[in-house]
């Protein structure tokens, strides 16, 4: 029998399970809660303030009272939640967009950081909105997986790139 000459002197490593935040990168994730935030703010106030005034000052003098009225009635709550999604995934995908890798676990973990700050920022309000229990529960039930949604579309982005890089520029087969 002869004996076989690449004989390892180190035996093989131990096979690692990858841990949850095993290649998570904290600077995408960061920059994609401060997006979301940004982001969020510019599109409420532009809808509430420019939009909503306008069609507000049709029927008169628009006063803050009116506002704060609208956005608390189930109208209002809606399109703020809509605009707070979007905005949430918006974040997720430049968080995967600049990590590269784990889109979609960046995407989410955005979305739990801006849950984290919203509770954060709701706790240092000194006179809190009173909002529906629906509404509530509704956003915080939606806002990780709109993050991750964000991260899904840049890992669909980067995929899609890629092969059309590999692919050149040829046309449908």
């Amino acid at each position: 029998m002869q004996s076989e000459p690449r004989q390892r002197q180190q035996p093989p490593s131990p096979i690692e399970p990858t841990g949850f935040f095993t290649g998570v990168q904290i600077r995408p994730i960061i920059v994609g809660i401060i997006a979301d935030y940004i982001a969020t703010f510019a599109a409420v106030y532009a809808y509430f303030f420019i939009y909503l005034a306008r069609e507000l000052s049709k029927q008169g003098e628009v006063t803050g009272e009116m506002i704060t009225e609208y956005m608390t009635s189930t109208e209002g709550l809606i399109i703020g939640f809509v605009i707070g999604t979007a905005c949430t995934a918006l974040g997720g995908f430049i968080a995967g967009r600049k990590a590269g890798k784990l889109e979609i676990k960046h995407g989410a973990l955005v979305g739990l950081g801006s849950l984290v700050v919203s509770f954060i920022e709701q706790a240092m309000q000194e006179e809190a909105i009173l909002l529906p229990e629906w509404f509530r529960l509704l956003s915080i039930l939606a806002i990780i997986p709109a993050g991750a949604l964000g991260g899904y579309a840049a890992e669909l982005l980067k995929n899609v790139t890629a092969g059309l890089q590999r692919g050149g520029n040829r046309g449908p087969t």
